[in-house]
C-alpha cells in the first residue's frame, strides 16, 4: 500500500453506510489520499455527509482532476457497472487498481492488481481487522462512524451473513471510541407523508408468487417523483408482514428502483438484482433500471427466479450470434448504411466511441431513409435509436421473445462487462422455433390478447357506442376488418372525453364511408388521392357530426418537412406513420376480435407510463411540426417527453429544420396550442426545449413576456364565462402577448413568421400600433377630473372601434387597478348598449317642441335618459339633427 496523493477511493454509485464507513477506513490504510463520495439515495447518509468536515477526510469536491491520480481503490463493490463515476480513471492503462470487497463473485468484475474479498457481514469489518493489526488509531467520530457501517449491513447484527469478524470489529471500535447511542440516532429512517404514502401504495399491491415451494412477494408502486430511503421501506414491509423474500419495485420518473430482501437461502436476490444492472448480497440487493417499465421489469424479476430455481433451462448465450458486427457511434449514416447492406443486416448494434459497448441501435430502413433524405454525413449517434433493451447473457429464451416479439425490438445486444458479446435477431429467434417444436408455445405475443372492449361499453356515451356498433356490423357485412384509431382511443384509454372518431379500414375505407353514411342519412366528402373520406350527417340532437374514415395507408416523405406521398399498406404500416406511439393505438370494430387492442408500438406502457415517444428516430426529420406537437400532448396530459424523444427534437433544431416548415403549418399548430387548457405551459415548454427560438428569435421568452402570457390565459378564461357570442381569438390575443415591446418591424416579421392570416394582417398591425396610444390615453383618462357620466362617455368614444382581441390585452397588462375595473366594465356592460336615440325616437315618446322637449334635450346633453349612457359624439350628433329639425317651429329658445 502506497502513501501518496496520486490514491483515489471511491465506492459503489448510491453509496449505503458501508461503502462510506469504508472509504473513511481506507483513507487510515492508505494515509495521504483523495476521496470521491458518488452520492446517495439514502437521507441519513445525505445528513451525515453533510454535516462531517469534507476537507478533514479528504473529499474531493466536484469531478476531479484525473491526471493527479494514477492509483484507484475501489470499497464495497468490484462490479465494472456501478462505478461509471470513476470510469476516466479506470479505464488508463497506467492506472493500479486495488479492491476491497465482500460481495460474491460476478460475471462483470473488475480485474484487479490487488484484491482483498472475504465473506464478512460488513466490508467495514474487513478493514477495520486490518487497521487493528495496524494499531491505527482513531478518533471517538471516526469509530463512530465506522461502527455506523457495520451495524448498518449486518442489521445490527442480525443478518445471517454476520460473522465472529464483524462482532470482534464492533469490539475494537468500542475500544477507540464508538459511541452506540449516536449510531441509533443518526441510523434513524424519519418517515416522512410521502414515505407513509408509498408504503401504503407498496403494501396494497403485494402479491405472493409461489416458485418451486418457495413463497416471493413482489410489491410496487408508481411515483412521479424521486423518493429517498426506498430501501427503508422495504426493509418497514419486511418488518411489518415477515416476507421471507420481498422484492419492492419503485418506478420513479424515467428509472425503476429494485431493492430486494430474502430470509430464504434458496432464493439468492444478489444473483437477480446483478442481472438487472444492480448489485448486493445474496439477502440483501438492489438495481436501478432506466427506460423501463414496472410490468417490465415485474417480469423480468418472476423469470429470473424460474431459472434460478431451475438451472437447467438454457440462456441465450447459446442462441446469440458472436461476434457481433456494429457500427461506431461518431461514424457518419453512409458508412452505416454501406455496411448493413454488405453484410445484408436489417439492423446493428452501436458501440461508444472506441469501445464495444452498446450506445444504441440502428435499423437499416432509417439509415437508408436518413441517407435519401441528404443526412448521409451526419454521425449515427443523432439517429440511432437509444431507447432498446438489452440482455445478459444468462437471461432466458423467454425474455428475448418478450423484446423481440413483444416490443417489436428487431435485434436484442447480448452483454457481459457492459459489452457487447453477441445478438439475437428476429432471424435467430424464428430459427430456434423452427429447430424446437416445443419451444412453439413462447411464440404467442401478450399484447395481441389484449382486449378493451370494457372501454368501449363503460368509457363511451350511448349515441356514439351505438355509431361504433353500426360501423363493427358495417365492417363484418362488407368483410373489412376495420379499427377505431389515434386519439380516440388515446382518450377513451385516459378515460377523458372524446368526440372525433377516426376509422382506419384493412380493405376500401371508401366503400364502408359510402355504406355508413347510407345508414346514418348523411353523405360522403371523399378524397381519392390520400385514400380519405369524411362521413357527415346529424346525431340525434341535430348537430352536424364527422366520421373519418382512412383506408390502411403508407406515408413516405421525398424530403424533410415535405407532404407526405400515400401507399395503400397494412394496419401495422397505417399507425407506424403516425406521430407518437400513444396516438398509435387502434381497436377493432368488427366481429369476434370487436374490442381487441392493436399496439405495435407499445402506446398502451406508454400512457400507463406517461411518456411521450416517436415511432422512429427519424420522426422529426420528416415532420418537423411534431416537435410542437410533443409538446402540447405532454402539457395537455401532464406526461413527459421520453430522454430519446427529446435528444431527436434538440437534433432537430440543430439540422434547422423549423426553417423549412410552411408558415401555413406553423400557424396550425401554434393556433392548436393556443386553444389548450394552458398554452402559457406550452410556450414555457417550446422556449425551455428551444423551439420558440427555431421558429423566430423574438418569440424567446423573458420574464415579463411570460407574466404577460400567465396573465392574458387568466383574462381569456374570464371573458370565457362571460358567454357572449362575440368570441375572442385566442392566437391573436397571444400574438399580442408575444410581441409585448418588440419594434414594429420586428412585430411584422414575427406575424409572418407565425403564418398569421395574411388577409388580416393590415387590421392586426393597425390594432397594434393603437395599443401602446391608447394604453397612455387610458392612463390620462383616469387621473383626468371628469364627472361621472362623462368620464364613461369619453372612454366608450375612445374604445369604440377597439377589437375584443385589444380590449382582453389591456386588460391583462393594465397597471391600473381602475383602468383594469373600467375596462371590464366597459366589456361586459358599457359596451352592449345602445345609446343614440334619434328625432324619431323622441316622436314616438309622443314629445313636440316644447317644454317637454326642451327637457328631454337637457337630459341628453347631460348624458343621462332612462339610466342610458350617451357619449359625447352621440350627443353632438342628436343635438345638431334635433336643432334642425325643429329650427323653423316655435320651440323654447333653450331647446334650439
Amino acid at each position: 500500500m502506497s502513501d501518496g496523493p496520486n490514491i483515489l477511493v471511491t465506492c459503489h454509485a448510491n453509496a449505503d453506510f458501508d461503502a462510506f464507513a469504508a472509504m473513511l477506513a481506507a483513507r487510515r490504510l492508505y494515509g495521504r489520499c483523495g476521496l470521491l463520495f458518488p452520492g446517495s439515495q439514502e437521507r441519513p447518509l445525505q445528513k451525515v455527509y453533510a454535516e462531517i468536515d469534507k476537507k478533514a477526510y479528504g473529499f474531493v469536491d466536484g469531478t476531479p482532476d484525473w491526471k493527479n491520480f494514477d492509483c484507484l481503490v475501489l470499497v464495497d463493490t468490484r462490479q465494472r457497472s456501478r462505478v461509471r463515476h470513476v470510469f476516466p480513471l479506470l479505464e488508463r492503462r497506467d492506472t493500479r487498481v486495488e479492491i476491497w470487497d465482500h460481495h460474491p463473485n460476478s460475471a462483470e468484475d473488475i480485474v484487479a492488481d490487488e484484491t482483498y474479498i472475504a465473506e464478512v457481514g460488513a466490508v467495514t469489518s474487513l478493514l477495520a481487522h486490518r487497521m487493528r493489526e495496524r494499531n491505527v488509531t482513531l478518533s471517538q467520530e471516526e469509530a463512530t462512524l465506522l461502527g455506523l457501517g457495520i451495524y448498518s449491513d449486518t442489521g445490527s447484527f442480525t443478518y445471517s451473513s454476520t460473522i465472529a469478524d464483524d462482532f470482534l470489529a464492533a469490539v475494537w471500535l468500542l475500544s477507540q471510541g464508538m459511541d452506540v447511542r449516536q449510531i441509533n440516532e443518526m441510523a434513524s429512517h424519519e418517515l416522512t407523508s410521502q414515505h407513509i404514502h408509498a408504503l401504503n401504495m407498496l403494501l396494497k399491491s403485494a402479491h405472493t408468487y409461489t416458485i418451486g415451494d418457495h413463497p416471493v412477494v413482489l410489491a410496487d408502486v408508481s411515483l412521479e417523483h424521486y423518493l429517498g430511503d426506498f430501501a427503508a421501506l422495504a426493509n418497514k414491509l419486511v418488518e411489518m408482514k415477515k416476507f421471507p423474500v420481498l422484492f419492492a419495485i419503485g418506478r420513479m420518473g424515467n428509472r425503476v428502483q429494485v431493492v430486494a430482501r430474502s430470509h430464504n437461502k434458496a432464493i439468492d436476490v444478489g444473483k437477480i438484482c446483478v442481472s438487472l444492472g444492480g448489485g448486493g448480497h445474496s439477502y440483501a440487493a438492489s438495481a436501478a433500471i432506466r427506460d423501463a417499465t414496472i410490468v417490465e421489469v415485474r417480469e423480468t424479476i418472476l423469470r429470473r427466479i424460474h431459472a434460478q430455481r431451475n438451472p437447467d433451462i438454457k440462456t441465450v448465450r447459446e442462441y446469440m450470434t458472436a461476434p457481433a458486427i456494429g457500427i461506431d457511434e461518431d461514424a457518419c449514416l453512409v458508412e452505416a448504411n454501406g455496411l448493413m447492406q454488405h453484410f445484408g443486416l436489417k439492423a446493428a448494434p452501436v458501440f461508444r466511441h472506441n469501445t464495444h459497448a452498446c450506445a444504441g441501435l440502428l435499423n437499416a430502413q432509417t439509415a437508408s431513409r436518413a441517407v435519401a433524405h441528404g443526412l448521409g454525413g451526419e454521425p449515427v449517434r443523432e439517429y440511432m435509436q437509444r431507447c432498446l433493451r438489452m440482455l445478459p447473457s444468462d437471461a432466458v429464451l423467454q425474455e428475448l421473445c418478450d423484446i423481440i416479439v413483444g416490443n417489436s425490438q428487431r435485434l436484442v445486444p447480448i452483454v457481459e462487462r457492459d459489452e457487447i458479446v453477441g445478438v439475437v435477431t428476429r432471424t435467430d429467434l424464428i430459427n430456434v422455433f423452427a429447430n424446437d417444436a416445443d419451444l412453439i408455445s413462447v411464440r404467442k405475443s401478450k399484447k395481441n390478447d389484449r382486449n378493451i372492449g370494457k372501454y368501449l361499453r363503460n368509457r363511451l356515451p350511448a349515441e356514439i357506442r351505438e355509431i361504433l356498433e353500426l360501423v363493427g356490423e358495417t365492417g363484418e357485412r362488407l368483410t373489412f376488418p376495420v379499427y377505431a384509431v389515434g386519439g380516440f382511443v388515446r382518450d377513451m384509454v385516459l378515460g377523458k372525453q372524446t368526440q372525433d372518431i377516426d376509422l382506419v379500414v384493412e380493405g376500401n375505407g371508401i366503400a364502408l364511408a359510402r355504406e355508413l353514411a347510407r345508414q346514418l342519412n348523411g353523405r360522403v366528402r371523399e378524397h381519392q388521392k390520400f385514400m380519405t373520406s369524411v362521413v357527415i350527417f346529424h346525431n340525434s340532437r341535430g348537430k352536424e357530426t364527422r366520421i373519418d374514415v382512412a383506408t390502411a395507408r403508407l406515408e413516405y416523405y421525398e424530403s424533410p418537412a415535405a407532404l407526405p406521398t400515400v401507399e395503400f399498406s397494412s394496419l401495422n404500416m397505417d399507425l407506424f406513420r403516425r406521430d407518437f406511439s400513444i396516438n398509435a393505438l387502434a381497436v377493432r370494430l368488427d366481429g369476434e376480435h370487436c374490442g381487441v387492442l392493436a399496439d405495435f408500438f407499445g402506446g398502451w406502457q406508454d400512457i400507463r407510463d406517461r411518456t411521450i415517444r416517436v415511432l422512429h428516430t427519424l420522426s422529426f426529420v420528416e415532420d418537423p411540426t411534431r416537435c410542437l406537437r410533443a409538446v402540447r400532448f405532454e402539457q395537455r396530459y401532464a406526461f413527459r417527453i421520453g430522454q430519446g424523444t427529446e435528444k431527436l427534437i434538440k437534433n432537430a433544431l440543430s439540422l434547422k429544420l423549423i426553417d423549412r416548415l410552411s408558415t401555413a403549418r406553423i400557424f396550425n399548430e401554434y393556433r392548436h396550442i393556443c386553444d389548450e387548457v394552458d398554452p402559457p405551459a406550452c410556450f414555457a415548454r417550446l422556449h425551455e426545449t428551444g423551439i420558440l427560438h427555431a421558429i423566430n428569435p423574438s418569440l424567446a421568452l423573458t420574464l415579463t413576456k411570460s407574466a404577460v402570457l400567465q396573465k392574458l390565459k387568466e383574462t381569456l378564461a374570464w371573458y370565457d364565462l362571460l358567454y357572449f357570442h362575440e368570441t375572442a381569438n385566442p392566437w391573436l390575443v397571444y400574438f399580442y402577448g408575444f410581441t409585448t415591446g418588440l419594434h414594429y418591424k420586428d412585430v411584422c416579421v414575427t406575424y409572418d413568421r407565425l403564418g398569421l392570416p395574411e388577409s388580416k394582417k393590415r387590421g392586426i398591425l393597425h390594432n397594434y400600433e393603437q395599443l401602446r396610444p391608447l394604453k397612455d390615453g387610458l392612463l390620462k383618462w383616469q387621473k383626468k377630473d371628469y364627472s361621472g357620466s362623462t368620464k364613461v362617455s369619453v372612454l366608450c368614444d375612445m374604445l369604440r372601434n377597439v377589437s375584443r382581441e385589444c380590449l382582453i390585452y389591456l386588460i391583462a397588462t393594465a397597471d391600473n387597478e381602475g383602468v383594469r375595473k373600467m375596462l371590464s366594465h366597459y366589456i361586459t356592460q358599457w359596451s352592449r348598449e345602445q345609446p343614440d336615440i334619434t328625432g324619431d325616437d323622441l316622436c314616438r315618446l309622443g314629445l313636440a317642441p316644447g317644454p317637454a322637449l326642451a327637457s328631454v334635450l337637457r337630459a341628453v346633453l347631460t348624458a343621462k335618459l332612462d339610466g342610458t349612457v350617451v357619449s359625447v359624439g352621440s350627443q353632438f350628433r342628436l343635438a345638431k339633427k334635433l336643432v334642425e329639425q325643429f329650427q323653423n317651429e316655435e320651440a323654447p329658445g333653450d331647446a334650439k
